[in-house]
């Protein structure tokens, strides 16, 4: 199994190097070092030039003495040390990490890669020595010259050790092409051909931090590298998540807000997931990836600790915010910060340790879960909205009801969010049951039994809509009234569904046609009610006697016509339909009614009536007339009563 690093496990100086940083104390916390430390004044003042153009043949011994001790039996007594080479190396390195703090302006490590690998190299090479003779039984070998050496390996890893942390908080690429006073951290940087893109650092930086990183892993300081690693890379990561203005805030903070407020923390906290999850976790991963590109392990081990911490107090939050109390308005922040949840999991995946990945993502599940379940408690509640409204009060002219309104546009909106509400309901469809106390309608029973939780939820509101709306049009006392408000209504209900492709999916044409031929029911049963009687008027029976035209029945027909037909106008003309076109159907079907069968009427008996004034007392309205007039109706207006053509 790879060993995985635990920084908040890791004490600092513990371990197998306990001993030898007790000699030489720094704290991986801070950049100030000890009197022992490279950055000692009187100690580089000690410190003579030393000329290293032998450093290749020293070097080469130093292999090859490595080489000799690796090769003898480590419970008899190793050969004896050079100590003339040894001490000269131990000089050539001090020299080395003198001349690299002396340098002016930057970093001091990094000004020439090859001057920087043959430094690594030297380092390294110290520390196979004093580990060589470290297999030995204590007490086997104690030179000066190793003691030295064991010395200089401190000082060259205290060196790197700052370093390390001078690339990881020190200027990012960001801040040296911009002189930004908010700047971020972590940045979204510009893609770079081919390049991976780093969280706000140079590539030339990035390799820099991997060489010392390797370099100090390496050399057995794997605890103070990763120390000064995790804490300035969580630093950092704070800093970019505070550059979204989100506030950690506590939960009986979050009790005591207004809505408003916190809709604005939401929204925060959604732009700080989303940043997380596109910007910052894969950043993260990718620096992590390239620093410890030797050790796979620690990568791993770091990604998944940040991630942890990170993610908690994300977690958190949602928490507090589902504790809150439950209304209508929050559904759609709830399936915002749902969403969130769901897209923030793919970020970790390939970066966390099975172990770690595997846990943040059940916690970040039930997250989702307990958001998802409040987020049905509220849409299961529009239920009992529709029920609760029970207003005693008819809307003036039979227009669209408030109610419908709500309710529809309600739906459309979350239609936009149809993929999400599927996977909820589907989720949470025991709840969801339990929560629609609404018998199901004859034409549910006849849905598709693979009908989706969701597509259900649908149905059962927009039907128990119009249950409600079917008791509000009783409160109209005029039956063609009526017929004009369940007309308005549901023609406003199929718009909203046949407008949003999300919501037709849901529900089925099936179903939609189904609504559709009520709506023209509804036409129908309105044209009957309110035409019907005036065409009882100009029928044609009883106006002949033994097949002589009777006068006083053609008269009284007139006469009632003229009467019926004013009086509907002048109610129906402050009736209101909304939509155009229905508005437009309606005329168009009246007239293709009435216009026909009163020009037959006035053509077949207008001759009987006597000429002059007793002639327009009886007929009041050309054909023409008559038509004007339709054309009024429905607008609302009382006073759109038609003038009759000359």
């Amino acid at each position: 199994m790879e060993k995985t690093y635990h920084p908040e496990k890791s004490g600092s100086f513990i371990g197998r190097h306990a001993r030898r940083k007790s000699e030489v104390a720094i704290s991986p916390k801070t950049s100030d070092v000890s009197d022992a430390s490279y950055a000692d004044t009187a100690w580089r003042e000690t410190v003579e030039p030393v000329d290293d153009r032998d450093a290749d043949e020293i070097s080469l011994s130093i292999d090859q003495f490595t080489s000799t001790l690796s090769s003898i039996d480590r419970k008899s007594s190793p050969p004896d040390v050079p100590n003339e080479a040894v001490e000269t190396f131990s000089k050539i390195i001090e020299s080395k990490i003198v001349k690299y703090y002396s340098a002016d302006g930057g970093n001091k490590f990094g000004k020439t890669e090859e001057e920087d690998a043959r430094f690594l190299e030297s380092v390294l090479r110290v520390f196979k020595l004093t580990s060589a003779f470290g297999d030995f039984e204590a007490g086997a070998v104690k030179t000066t010259s190793l003691d030295r050496m064991s010395v200089v390996l401190q000082r060259a890893m205290l060196f790197l050790e700052e370093e390390f942390r001078g690339l990881l908080e020190g200027p990012t690429e960001e801040d040296t092409m911009k002189e930004e006073s908010d700047r971020c951290t972590l940045h979204e940087a510009e893609p770079n051909k081919g390049e991976p893109e780093f969280p706000g650092y140079s590539a030339e930086a990035v390799a820099r931090m991997g060489r010392i990183a390797g370099a100090m892993v390496s050399a057995g300081y794997e605890t103070e590298c990763c120390q000064v690693y995790s804490i300035a890379r969580r630093n950092a990561f704070s800093e970019a998540l505070r550059c979204t203005e989100f506030n950690w805030v506590t939960i009986e903070e979050i009790q005591r807000m207004q809505w408003e407020a916190l809709e604005g923390d939401i929204s925060r906290w959604i732009s700080a997931v989303k940043r997380c999850s596109t910007v910052l976790f894969p950043g993260e991963r990718s620096l992590c990836d390239i620093v410890f590109s030797q050790n796979r392990a620690i990568s791993i081990g770091f990604f998944s600790n940040l991630a942890r911490a990170i993610i908690i107090q994300l977690l958190n939050f949602v928490d507090a915010v589902v504790l809150t109390r439950r209304s209508a308005e929050k559904l759609f922040k709830y399936l915002d910060m749902y969403e969130a949840l769901r897209d923030l999991v793919p970020s970790i995946e390939d970066g966390a340790s099975e172990e770690s990945g595997g846990e943040l993502r059940s916690e970040i599940s039930a997250a989702g879960d307990r958001i998802g379940e409040a987020a049905v408690y509220i849409f299961c509640d529009l239920e009992n909205s529709i029920k609760g409204d029970a207003a005693k009060t008819p809307v003036p002219g039979g227009a669209i009801h408030p109610l419908t309104r709500y309710v529809m546009n309600y739906l459309k909106y979350a239609g936009e969010y149809k993929d999400t509400l599927e996977q909820i309901f589907q989720t949470n469809h025991v709840l969801a049951g339990s929560l629609s106390s609404t018998t199901k309608s004859d034409k549910t029973h006849n849905l598709d039994k693979s009908t989706s939780p969701f597509s259900m939820q649908l149905i059962t509101v927009v039907e128990l809509l119009d249950e409600n709306l079917e008791a509000k049009s009783r409160l109209y006392r005029d039956p063609s009234l009526r017929y004009i408000f369940l007309m308005n209504n549901g023609r406003y209900i199929n718009q909203k569904i046949k407008g949003s492709t999300e919501i037709l999916q849901s529900v089925g044409d099936t179903w939609y046609r189904m609504r559709s031929t009520a709506v023209r029911q509804y036409h129908k049963n309105y044209q009957r009610e309110t035409w019907g009687r005036l065409l009882q008027c100009i029928g044609h029976d009883g106006c002949q006697v033994n097949g002589k035209v009777y006068k006083p029945v053609v008269k009284e027909k007139f006469k009632n016509f003229n009467t019926l037909f004013e009086e509907i106008h002048k109610t129906q003309s402050t009736w209101v339909v909304n939509d155009d076109q229905l508005q437009s159907e309606l005329r168009v079907s009246i007239s293709a009614v009435v216009i026909p069968a009163y020009r037959s009427f006035l053509g077949r008996f207008r001759q009987y009536l006597e000429s002059g004034k007793q002639s327009e007392k009886y007929i009041k309205y050309q054909s023409d007339d008559i038509e004007l007039m339709i054309e009024g109706l429905f607008d609302g207006n009382p006073n759109s009563m038609g003038r009759r053509r000359t």
